[in-house]
Parts: C-alpha cells; sequence; structure tokens
C-alpha cells in the first residue's frame, strides 16, 4: 500500500464511522426509549439527541445545510479526538442504562455492547 492508497480497515473503519454507528445506535436508543419504563428512558433519549446530532451533521452538507447554527459546533464535536470523541461519549450514555431498572427488552444491551467492541476493534486495528 501506498500513501495514497489508504488500506481497506481504514476505509471500512471510516465508512462504519460516518454512515452505521450512530443510526443503528440511534435505532436501539429509540427501541430502549419506546419499551423502557421510568429512569431508563433517560439515556435512551440523550444518545438518541446525540445520534440525531451526529446523522444531523453528517448529511447536512448534501442538503445544504451546513449554514445552521449548530453545525459547526456539531462537526467539530465529531471531528474531535480523531472522530473517536462523540461516539464514545454517546455509547457510555447509552450504557449507564445497563444498571437501571425498568428496562425491558434485556437483548438491547448485549447488541449494544458487542456492536461498540466491534466499533473498537476496528479502530484498533486501524492504529496498527
Amino acid at each position: 500500500m501506498s500513501f495514497f492508497e489508504p488500506s481497506p480497515i481504514l476505509l471500512a473503519f471510516i465508512f462504519v464511522q460516518r454512515f452505521v454507528f450512530f443510526e443503528v445506535l440511534g435505532l436501539i436508543a429509540l427501541l430502549r426509549l419506546i419499551v423502557g419504563r421510568g429512569i431508563a428512558r433517560v439515556p435512551a433519549l440523550l444518545t438518541l439527541l446525540i445520534s440525531l446530532a451526529a446523522i444531523f451533521a453528517t448529511f447536512a452538507p448534501v442538503l445544504n445545510l451546513q449554514s445552521l447554527p449548530l453545525y459547526a459546533d456539531i462537526a467539530r464535536l465529531m471531528a474531535s479526538g480523531g472522530g473517536m470523541v462523540l461516539p464514545l461519549v454517546a455509547s457510555a450514555v447509552f450504557a449507564t442504562s445497563l444498571v437501571l431498572p425498568q428496562r425491558h427488552w434485556r437483548w438491547i444491551d448485549p447488541v449494544h455492547v458487542v456492536g461498540m467492541l466491534a466499533f473498537l476493534g476496528l479502530w484498533v486495528a486501524t492504529r496498527v
């Protein structure tokens, strides 16, 4: 591989980071928000809002919405830490629902953990 030919692992990581991670996390957060009760809905709502903001920042340039007030702040946050800060924060917020009572559909938690471990593994593979 030369400098101008990025590795397939790097391309896969960028694709997952931009077009898969927040969509899947937002979907499972929406499921938890719908079926959860009480306090278990709060982390799901926060995660859904973070995911929607990240999805907005991803597609805003295509839709010519980058002039909206919050776009620059969200895009800067998405780029911070090599693009890993926002996914880790969103996942950590959702992970707090693991210990809260009144969460239903407990299968959502292993799906979240496996997805996050796969995402982190892909990130580590790009660093090696």
